[in-house]
């Protein structure tokens, strides 16, 4: 019979592979997602225009959570 070496990666050797791996690929994604930042595209008016609404949904969270109106 030959001898035969069996290659078994044990659980630490595992998490170094895992973890080297990972890196490269975090490194390899995160390049592409910096982008330069853009300006806001409101005008005053709609900045300073109401957005709250007082919906049923609105007045129904309200009654569930015991609010005082």
């Amino acid at each position: 019979m030959k001898d035969e070496k069996k290659t078994t990666v044990g659980r630490r050797d595992f998490l170094r592979k895992v973890g080297i791996g990972t890196v490269g690929a975090g490194a390899t994604l995160a390049t592409p997602l910096i982008t330069p930042a853009q300006a806001d595209s409101e005008t005053e008016t709609e900045k300073r225009k109401a957005r709250y609404r007082v919906t049923d949904d609105v007045k129904a969270f309200y009654r569930v959570n015991r609010y005082p109106t």
